[in-house]
Parts: structure tokens; sequence; C-alpha cells
């Protein structure tokens, strides 16, 4: 007994390298993950049945004298040779991982197997491995929330089928008592060799689970580590920058053979390997590509003539072809490519189905921020283009009755009214706008108003001796200079005064707009600039327009300041970034 023993667990080494081998097979993921069609279920009780085999040549023969013979078991055996194998762990397995039906199959070829190398015991030999296989996989349901069953468990499954066997063997063979010493020799080896073996099985799947798992988890990451880093590079309005950028960042991070990003027409950049004739502007040729477009889903090619190119000493002979969408539409295809099809693991197919969904998201949620952004935007000029009602009508009256006391100046405002018309129409057309443009608003603004106002509003307007070269958005000051004196002074008789203030001060320039009017109420004074005010309120939503406005175009920096003066009246201060000479150019482009 101790010298089977031995010479099982000898062979028991055997089969756990055949194991490890079969665990790294294409393939073997669907069946520990359960994912059940017929063709896979096949496939699996195939290979498992072929385990199977390999176990019971790698067993061992054991004469009804009690003699053990140590050769391979490959031809059929002598009447008197009983055959003492592993196969029923092959079965085990089987049924544990793939259900009764896999298990039910692989038993079958094994048991056929058996019964073709004839000897002793061949018929029960024969039907306790499609039993087994059966048994094996109905115990599995019993576990079918567990992906893998624990090794403690499967130590304990793994006694019962070598006593069926044995239990088989004794049934169906009770015409002497060589049976019984054979039974009673071979037992405990059987089940202590076949209970650890398949105790050992399931250690090494939970370890190829764990292994996979990491390498998933290690994908999703890298790929929403790239992801992030090509946001800067999505955002860019030029089709050939986002896809210079995301060329040389894929290219560099996931160290591939070359990298192509193109649209559905041309390539549009291309680094790596194959560069020379790989070039920008080349047509899309390829069905692979044509189809990944037509379908939005990954495209594999394994094959060299997948991937036609002019030069035949081309390098590249395979790649993954990666649809990114944006709006339900493919805008831009990524090809990694590889030296050979062998190079493509299932870990950079789970990058590259990654990267896809999370470049496409981000694609897709830029879009939606810049619609939204175009929306509000077009709404505010909108509403800051609508020229006050009551402002032109005061106008006009006003110049209608200088035109015989003081036609000059009459003149004057009508074209100073003109300018800040205007402007006003010209709002909706731009985003920003030359700050003399805007002072010269102001200035035509505040022209009017003090002429209606005469002897009781004073405004001053104090300028940098250089504006040029400084954008702003259209509109900013000169709603602000209104709410100082709509509001701030409507309530001062005499000696009302607005100063606009700007300087340039360590790279900024800073605006002041102030009144020594009555200041804000005390309750509004914290929320002003957050959100709009209903109806006539300090300003209504002139004020938070405008902070909308700087915050949306310039910045955080650029966002309103509010105070009440102790000497009475209020403040409004803004800052925004005076340009250097390349973002000089780049405003101006």
């Amino acid at each position: 007994m101790k010298d089977l023993t031995i010479m099982l667990f000898e062979r028991l080494g055997l089969l756990l390298v055949i194991a490890f081998v079969l665990t790294r097979t294409p393939g073997f993921k669907s069946l520990l993950y359960r994912e059940f069609s017929w063709k896979m279920s096949l496939v699996h009780a195939v290979v498992f049945g072929i385990f199977g085999i390999a176990s019971t040549v790698t067993g061992i023969m054991i004469t009804e004298e009690a003699e053990i013979l140590r050769a391979f078991v490959v031809f059929p055996v002598e009447d008197d040779q009983l055959i003492v194998s592993l196969s029923l762990v092959a079965i085990v397995i089987a049924g544990l991982l793939g259900g009764p039906i896999v298990g039910l199959v692989a038993g079958l070829i094994a048991g056929i197997h058996v019964m073709f190398l004839g000897g002793v015991g061949w018929v029960a030999n024969g039907l306790v491995n499609p039993l087994t296989g059966l048994l094996a996989g109905m115990t599995a349901r019993f576990f079918s929330n567990e992906r893998v069953i624990s090794p403690l468990k499967a130590l304990f499954i793994g006694v019962f089928p070598p006593i069926l066997q044995m239990q088989l063997l004794l049934i169906l063979y009770t015409d002497g008592e060589e049976m019984v010493d054979i039974v009673d020799q071979i037992g405990l080896p059987l089940v202590l060799s076949n209970s650890l073996a398949i105790a050992i099985f399931t250690t090494m799947i939970g370890v190829v689970m764990k292994e996979q798992e990491n390498e998933t988890a290690m994908a999703t990451r890298q790929a929403l580590k790239i992801a992030e880093e090509a946001l800067p590079f999505l955002k860019k309005d030029s089709t050939m920058d986002v896809a210079d950028g995301l060329a040389d960042l894929l290219y560099e991070r996931l160290k591939l053979a070359a990298v192509s990003v193109t649209n559905t027409q041309e390539v549009l950049a291309h680094k790596g390997l194959g560069d020379k004739h790989h070039r920008k502007g080349d047509r899309i040729i390829t069905p692979l590509a044509l189809q990944a477009i037509e379908s939005k889903r990954i495209q594999v090619s394994s094959l060299k003539s997948d991937i036609p190119c002019d030069d035949e000493k081309c390098p590249l002979e395979a790649g993954i072809i990666i649809p990114i969408t944006e709006a339900e539409d493919v805008t831009y295809l990524i090809t990694f490519y590889f030296r050979k099809s062998q190079h493509i693991s299932p870990v950079e197919l789970m990058m590259a189905e990654g990267l896809g969904q999370y470049i496409s998201n981000q694609l897709n949620v830029l879009a939606t921020e810049k619609l939204k952004a175009h929306i509000r935007d077009a709404e505010l000029r909108n509403l800051q283009a609508q020229i006050n009602p009551h402002f032109l009508f005061n106008t006009l009256q006003l110049i209608a009755s200088l035109f015989r006391e003081d036609p000059k100046l009459a003149r004057h405002l009508t074209l100073q009214l003109a300018s800040y018309m205007r402007f006003n129409l010209r709002l909706v057309s731009k985003s920003l706008v030359e700050l003399e443009k805007e002072c010269e608003h102001v200035l035509a603004y505040t022209t009017i108003i003090q002429e209606r106002f005469r002897d009781r509003l004073q405004i001053e307007f104090h300028l940098p001796d250089d504006v040029s070269n400084i954008y702003i958005p259209p509109s900013t000051i000169q709603p602000l200079v209104e709410n100082a004196v709509q509001h701030g002074l409507k309530n001062v008789a005499d000696y009302a005064k607005v100063e606009i203030l700007m300087e340039k001060v360590e790279g900024e320039l800073k605006v002041s707009i102030r009144d020594n009017g009555i200041g804000f109420p005390k309750h509004i004074l914290p929320i002003v600039s957050h959100k709009p005010l209903v109806g006539d309120q300090s300003g209504g939503t002139g004020i938070y327009n405008v902070n909308q406005r700087l915050i949306q175009l310039i910045g955080e920096s650029a966002r309103l300041h509010i105070r009440n003066i102790p000497s009475g009246g209020s403040e409004v201060r803004f800052s925004i970034p005076i340009p250097n000479e390349h973002e000089k150019g780049l405003v101006m482009g």
C-alpha cells in the first residue's frame, strides 16, 4: 500500500503540471465564469475527457497477485491486470466547473477509453467515470454562488469518487476474494490521492482567477488613468491636435509597436513603427476599419492581410481597432499595432475596450458641456444686447429737446447713442472684445447719462495709458455703471458720483466701479452676484449675468467682489489677466 501511495503521488505531480498548462489555455476563463454555450461546453468536455485519458495513461497496473507494474498504460492490458489511475480527478473538476453536461460527456470519453484498455474491472472503471461526472456536476449546483469551490470543500468532495469506484468493483465482481484484497490494497491510496489532487487543482484555479482579476483591475486602472491624461487633448478644437495628442500619449504609455488615430476617412496621426509609409492623409481602406465604423465595436486583426499596407516589408502584422463614438456616431478610430498576433493578450483587449469606453464617455461629456456653455453664453449675450426701452426713450427725448437749444450737443449725443446701440447689436457675435471697444461703449453710455442728469451726476473714468491687446467679455462694465446710477444713486439728489477706475497691477487689470449712494442692503449683499434677484432688487439680473460671464469666459479669478464702502456707497470690482505676447497671439487667433 505504501509503495502504491508513493507512486500515485508521483503520477499526481505529472498530472498537476498538465492541469497547470490547461488553466493557461484560451477559453478556460469562460468556464470559470460559467458563460454557458453549447459549443464551449462541448469543447470543455472534450478537453477534460482528454485530460482524463492522460490520467489513465499515467496510471498504474496491478495484478490479481497484488504485483504493481510501473509502466504507463498505453495499450490494452492483460485480463488479470487492474488499471489504477487518477482519471476521476479530471472528471470531478469537469463536473464542478462545467456542470452535469460537461461532467457527463467528459466521463463518457474517459470511461470509453478505460473500457477499451480492458483488464480486471474494466466495466466498473468505465461506468464510474460518467457517473462521477454527472454527480459532480449536480453537486456543483449546491455551490452555484461560488465561482470556484474552496479547497477544503473540494478535499471533502474528492473522497467520494474513489469510494464509488471501490463499491462498483465489489458489486460487479463477486466471484472471488482477489477483488476484495485488491480493493483493500488500492482503496486508501486512491482516496488520499484523488481528494488531495482535486483540492490542489481547485487551489490552482483560484490562483488563476485571482491573477485574471488583478490583470483586469490593472488594465482598468491604467485605461482610466490614460483617459484622464487624454482629457486636455480631447478639449482641443482641432481634430489634428486631438489625434496627435492621443497618438503620442498612447504610444508612450502602452509601449506598443505603433498607434494610429484616424477619423472615418483618413489617417490623422501615426506614432511608432511604419511611420514612413503610414502617413497623415492616407485613406482608410481596410475592411476591418470600415467594419469597426459600421458596427461601432472593437475589431481584432490577427492576420497581416486584414491590415493591408503598401509597403511589403511593413513590420506591423496585427492590430486592435477601437472605435471612439460621440453622440452615437464614430468620430475617431484608434488602432493599436503589434509586430505579431501573439502579442495581443487578454490584457491588451481589456485595455482597448476600457479606453474606448472611457474616451467615448469623455467626448460625450465634453460635447454636452460645450453645448451648455454655448447656450448659456448665447442667452447672456442676448440679455445684455437688449436695449432698455426706457433708456432709449429718455435719450431720444433728450436729443429732441436739445436740437433747438444746442444742436451741436444733440448731434454729439446722437452719435453716442448710435455707437451704444451698434455695440449692443454686435454683442451676440463675440465672446470677448478689445478693452478699447468696451471703453467706447461705456463712454457712450456715460456721456448720455451725464447729460440727462446734468448738474446732479458726475462720472469719472480713469484709464491706464495703454489698454491694447486686453480682452474682456462685452458689456461687462456698462451694466455695473448702470446699476450704480439706477440703484445706488436713486435716492441721492445732489452730488451723485460714480467712479470707474482701471489700473494695471502685477499682470492683471483691476477694474472698480464705485458710487457714493446708499449701498446694497445687508441681506442682499452676500448673494447679489451668486443668483439673479427677483424684480428690481438692487440690480436684478444685471450683476449676476456679468459675474457668470466673467467666470465662464475668464475663470474664477475674474469673479465679482462687492462691498459697501464705510463712508457711504458701494464698490464692485474684478480682475482680468493681461496676456503675455504668446497668449496675445492665441486670443487674436
